[in-house]
């Protein structure tokens, strides 16, 4: 998520140009989400680059306490195929399962549309003025979508998404 990403358009009188004031400072963070066809979401939000390690706290983090196996499907990102990830999914003893999605299709990832909602309905349309602001809004957005699992079950219902539900 980037202080700069922004959706949607504004208005002003007939004759005046819009002003949409900014900051001007381009911040952000990145973001790891995993969502359910029942509706559950977690993420975790990590400070700079998203690498085996980060991705490796997420996974043992949504396996923690797991009843059953879990089946994850994920893009062909290069940390969600490193041999890190590998050898933590092998020491979980099957709780965890890894499918991947073919090259450049979006369009078949569910999670994909947790950052749709978040950048068109949570924070592209509002002024940020720092990074903590930013930081604050994505964070309190996600949890909104956490008790609504409503949402997240929708994402499951996009004709290109209905396979994984």
């Amino acid at each position: 998520m980037r202080s700069d990403s922004h959706s949607g358009r504004t208005w002003a009188p007939r004759g005046n140009t819009p002003v949409v004031k900014v900051t001007g400072a381009r911040f952000g963070f990145n973001m790891i989400s995993a969502v359910s066809p029942k509706g559950q979401l977690r993420f975790m939000v990590v400070a700079g680059k998203v690498a085996a390690k980060q991705f490796c706290e997420f996974l043992r983090r949504l396996v923690f306490r797991a009843r059953r196996p879990m089946f994850l499907i994920l893009d062909g990102h290069p940390v969600h195929r490193s041999a890190k990830v590998r050898r933590l999914v092998q020491s979980l003893d099957g709780k965890l399962q890894l499918f991947f999605l073919p090259p450049y299709s979006p369009e078949l990832n569910p999670d994909e549309w947790v950052w749709n909602d978040l950048k068109n309905n949570g924070v592209g349309r509002m002024r940020i003025t720092g990074p903590e602001h930013l930081k604050h809004h994505v964070v309190g957005h996600l949890k909104q979508m956490q008790r609504t699992p409503w949402l997240v079950r929708s994402f499951f219902q996009a004709p290109t998404t209905k396979y994984a539900a």
